[in-house]
């Protein structure tokens, strides 16, 4: 019995991948966040089923442009589409989260062995431009014991719209009213400080080679090009690294009211496990695809990205979906006609 159903499985396996192998090409466009899993996730996917999705990783704004132009079939981003957006749209997109992650403190400064500590009102203040050295009160609270200089603070930001931008400047305006009152949340806000670099390649390589830089990025680029991060205070008070647990545990609340069209925010997450700037990041599918060799491919992306590929997450720097999450999203699937 067990051998005619493992025939059986493998079976419908080998027609699923058959029925879209003829050599289908997909174009999406959009998020640096997720780039890394995205890459390794197409590349896999074609391995197994023959359809092509070619991906730009050319930052969230840039994505939804495409997705609105409609030169992609379908778009990614690390901050949901706002109602605007997504009223110039002629097809209503679906948003799929597809895993959480951590955005990270990099910083550059010669001569401290030990990870720095920054609270969020210390973080503000370097962002906002108000602490301009390393050896200022703020830090130094925030890092007893530790002998650090007095070298200037380069600040370092994203200069092209970006979702790792909107979830770090939501962050800023959760845990700061400055920053929200003069800056506020936005994909390419007016900087008070500090000198842009394009994209999050930009960023890490501009705090790598500067010393007395700070700067945002997501966590697998700190990790890959070997950069010091920060441990961040959270809303509970306790200073958390980012790893993948810290950011789970960011979403857990999340994850149990999550509205329909899966539009969340999670920075500044209560628990003394989370992680406060941790994000969902998403696809962006159109709701009707009338190409129908297209649309079974995208949805049978969808199916294999929240089982299998899910798998894969912590190995690249990632947190997986929560699984009411994918429970929730695998419904949805049924609503891409």
């Amino acid at each position: 019995m067990r051998k005619s159903r493992t025939l059986a499985l493998a079976g419908f396996a080998g027609l699923w991948c058959a029925g879209i192998a003829a050599g289908q090409s997909i174009n999406a466009a959009g998020a640096t966040f997720p780039n890394a899993i995205y890459s390794q996730w197409f590349n896999e996917f074609k391995n197994k089923t023959g359809a092509q999705i070619n991906y730009q990783s050319i930052g969230s704004g840039a994505g939804i442009q495409q997705l609105t132009a409609g030169t992609v079939d379908f778009g990614a981003s690390d901050v949901p589409m706002t109602d605007a957006q997504i009223a110039d749209l002629k097809v209503k997109p679906l948003h799929f989260p597809t895993v959480l992650g951590g955005v990270a403190i990099i910083y550059n400064v010669p001569g401290i062995s030990r990870q720095l500590k920054v609270s969020a009102d210390t973080l503000a203040g370097i962002f906002l431009g108000k602490i301009g050295k390393w050896n200022d009160a703020a830090i130094a609270r925030d890092n007893p014991g530790v002998k650090l200089p007095s070298q200037d603070i380069l600040v370092v930001h994203r200069s092209d719209g970006s979702g790792t931008t909107f979830v770090f400047t939501d962050y800023l305006s959760s845990v700061s009213a400055e920053w929200k009152s003069k800056v506020g949340a936005a994909p390419s806000p007016k900087w008070p400080a500090g000198t842009g670099q394009k994209g999050s390649d930009g960023v890490s390589g501009m705090v790598k080679s500067t010393p007395g830089s700070i700067g945002y990025v997501e966590l697998i680029y700190a990790t890959q090009n070997k950069i010091s991060y920060a441990t961040l205070k959270n809303k509970s008070g306790a200073f958390v690294n980012a790893d993948a647990a810290a950011v789970t545990a960011a979403a857990v609340g999340a994850a149990k009211a999550m509205p329909a069209d899966f539009r969340v925010s999670i920075v500044n997450a209560p628990g003394k496990a989370a992680y406060p700037i941790s994000t969902f990041t998403w696809l962006l599918i159109p709701s009707q695809i009338p190409d129908a060799a297209k649309r079974k491919a995208i949805t049978n992306f969808l199916q294999w990205m929240l089982n299998d590929g899910q798998k894969e997450a912590e190995g690249l720097g990632y947190a997986p979906l929560p699984k009411e999450v994918v429970a929730k999203e695998l419904k949805q699937i049924s609503l891409v006609k």
